[in-house]
């Protein structure tokens, strides 16, 4: 393969940042979206929920689909349907028009995000395959830190319209810099099917999708009302929110390394202890949140766990994947938007019939119920192990 420009891989992690800005960042201007459109607050979630019901729908079956495509098409037409839709996003006085084009760069997210990562390690040497990929999948944490919370500025500074064009721009300059640095990529072998679709036959597995699916509800059922919660609970203003959103997602960067180190000493205490820590934060969250300062110091406490959801989740399912990593990457990627689409819906209904504040016991019951299903698991696991030793 002929030199590849280094910055390609940059613009690769740009096109992640850009998927993660136009995915969350619609959580930090629900606020202007249900004044703009003079709707409900619960309405205004749905292009949070549809746009993740849409991903768990389509990711593993797409990317699978799309394994035969050249990956530089697959790229350039993903990244240009983003960029679309944030442009529909800011002039668009439709709700429904607005609702239609979540759907749309919904369904490329998946195929995107998974040829993004295998185009990395392909344009590298294999010795330095991992870190591409570890920079490419920084494109979501840096997307959480600064495209959510910088939506939410602009949106509040200059306009909603400003808002939405941000992650436009970002999505045109990805599509520059693949159309012109990355060389045409057919692929050569065909992904078999068989042997990866023969895990789903697995019991256990489904199981820790099933804890997937909660522990991403019980983060979202939260965060996709963060700025809504931080307006009427706290009694915020958009500025304050959004150095809040800013605050939640820098802090999220060292919620990564944190849980990976502890991931990287015990899976299985990190994974048990993670609901748990959910179910305290949310709890100072429903008794201190109409306290500006104690909220903001929840609120550092909150982002940092918050991002060892994503890696944690990851890490327990992959362990019942291990005989096809990338189609559990995408099971994945499809069962956590799941879990943001139910919470998102749940909480929704939640807040038009008892209230914003009342909305933190939907993320209460969804951390407990992801850790039953955790103990149940390690018990499972605990007895198949017996009987393998009896025999």
């Amino acid at each position: 393969m002929k030199k590849i420009n280094p910055l390609l891989i940059i613009i690769l992690a740009l096109g992640v940042f850009g998927i993660i800005t136009t995915e969350m960042g619609i959580i930090g201007v629900l606020p202007q979206i249900t004044e703009k459109f003079n709707i409900s607050t619960s309405q205004a979630g749905l292009l949070v929920s549809i746009f993740s019901l849409v991903v768990a729908i389509s990711g593993p079956f797409l990317t699978l689909l799309a394994s035969g495509i050249n990956r530089k098409v697959i790229l350039l037409t993903s990244v240009f349907i983003f960029a679309i839709s944030n442009i529909v996003y800011a002039y668009t006085t439709m709700f429904d028009v607005m609702l239609v084009f979540r759907i749309i760069p919904a369904i490329f997210h998946p195929v995107f995000f998974s040829v993004a990562l295998v185009t990395a390690a392909k344009l590298v040497s294999p010795e330095k395959s991992s870190k591409a990929v570890t920079k490419v999948f920084s494109g979501i944490t840096v997307g959480f830190a600064f495209g959510v919370p910088l939506t939410s500025y602009l949106a509040e500074k200059i306009s909603l319209e400003a808002g939405f064009l941000f992650g436009a721009v970002v999505s045109i300059i990805a599509f520059i810099g693949i159309l012109s640095w990355l060389p045409s990529m057919p692929v050569k072998d065909k992904l078999s099917y068989g042997k990866q679709l023969g895990i789903l036959r697995k019991p256990q597995l489904w199981l820790n999708i099933v804890t997937v699916i909660f522990i991403f509800a019980a983060m979202f059922s939260v965060y996709s009302y963060f700025a809504e919660y931080l307006s009427q609970v706290t009694h915020m203003n958009g500025s304050w929110i959004s150095i809040m959103l800013m605050a939640f997602g820098t802090i999220m960067i060292f919620g990564n390394f944190l849980f990976g180190g502890f991931l990287h000493k015990s899976i299985t205490k990190t994974v048990i202890m993670f609901p748990l820590l959910f179910v305290v934060i949310y709890l100072f969250t429903y008794y201190l949140g109409s306290y500006s300062i104690p909220m903001v110091v929840i609120v550092f406490i909150w982002g940092a766990v918050h991002s060892g959801g994503l890696i944690v989740s990851q890490a327990w399912l992959t362990t019942e994947a291990r005989e096809a990593p990338e189609f559990g990457n995408s099971l994945f990627v499809s069962f956590s938007n799941l879990g943001i689409a139910i919470g998102t819906t749940i909480s929704g209904w939640f807040i038009s019939h008892y209230g914003i504040h009342n909305l933190i016991w939907v993320g209460i019951a969804f951390s407990l119920l992801a850790f039953i299903l955790i103990m149940l698991k390690i018990q499972i696991s605990k007895l198949n192990t017996s009987e393998v030793n009896i025999r």
